[in-house]
């Protein structure tokens, strides 16, 4: 199993010169690929500019987005972004799109948050025609540049339920299951929706599966994740917070390499593990377990 790391978006204070060793510890080590999120409101740097200089720095690593919430955006202006993107990595990008869950972060850029799933449909076969060289509308050039991948990145989803999966099976390319405690059955049924949902849709393919949890190799690690994980998800209620930080334990070698060997076994092909500080270690220690599985 392909093994990816997402960078910690998340905390607040982060340098150039952070980032920068993050890159570069992620290309150096035994890594697939190098992920980021996407927030509006907050401390969090934006995505595209953090992977675009992640793409410049690295040379090995696949590029992700994690994910890309693409309703938030003009589908013309993403297309060009990320085909801009995929020719800077050189062909190392695939993009991970999702509705996002975040009501205030649609309003503070003055998208609409009613009626994102249809949106995203129809967004996903506009980058696709851009990307093909159909101008947006007749008369006019087209817009460039032309993705280094025939036809575009690969496109993976970010639903979690039923319908969203069914809507995305009609055009993504693999979907990304996450887990935050890392557990197998809770990401096998997401996956077994979506190879029922890929096969419902008449796809002659079956989708690319990949899978993600939070975790920490940090030192007091249990409390950072309690706290990562409350802070996170404080915006759906305390209670929820609560209950869910209370939820995860993946703080330790042990632990953490439970959830790699769930993850697998749950089968994905790829896993994207989002750390909870941004110390270093958490690459080091992550290294020193995937060499030893």
């Amino acid at each position: 199993m392909k093994i990816g790391l997402c960078l910690p978006y998340m905390k607040q204070g982060l340098t150039r010169d952070d980032y920068h060793a993050w890159f570069r510890h992620i290309d150096q080590g035994p890594f697939h690929s190098l992920s980021c999120g996407e927030r509006i409101l907050g401390p969090t740097y934006d995505m595209r500019i953090l992977l675009a200089s992640a793409a410049a720095v690295t040379e090995r690593i696949e590029i992700n987005t994690t994910l890309y919430v693409l309703p938030m955006h003009n589908a013309v202006r993403a297309a060009k972004e990320i085909a801009t993107l995929d020719v800077m990595s050189g062909g190392r990008l695939t993009v991970t799109v999702g509705y996002g869950g975040r009501p205030l972060d649609y309003k503070a850029v003055g998208a609409t948050y009613g009626g994102r799933h249809a949106k995203m449909d129809e967004q996903v076969a506009t980058m696709r025609s851009i990307w093909a060289q159909n101008p947006p509308f007749e008369g006019v050039d087209p817009v460039g540049p032309v993705p280094v991948q025939e036809g575009g990145p690969r496109i993976l989803t970010g639903a979690m339920g039923p319908k969203g999966i069914a809507r995305s099976a009609q055009w993504a390319d693999g979907i990304f299951a996450f887990s935050g405690n890392g557990e197998k059955d809770e990401l096998a049924n997401t996956l077994g929706m979506a190879d029922k949902a890929w096969a419902d849709a008449g796809r002659d393919t079956v989708p690319y599966h990949m899978g993600g949890c939070w975790f920490t190799l940090a030192e007091g690690g249990q409390q950072k994740l309690y706290d990562y994980v409350y802070n996170y998800l404080l915006i759906a209620g305390e209670d929820i917070a609560k209950w869910m930080a209370d939820s995860q334990h993946r703080s330790g070698p042990d632990a953490v390499r439970e959830a790699l060997d769930n993850i697998e076994a749950a089968g994905c092909e790829e896993a994207m593990l989002s750390p909870v500080t941004a110390e270093l270690c958490e690459i080091d220690r992550l290294v020193d377990i995937i060499e030893t599985r």
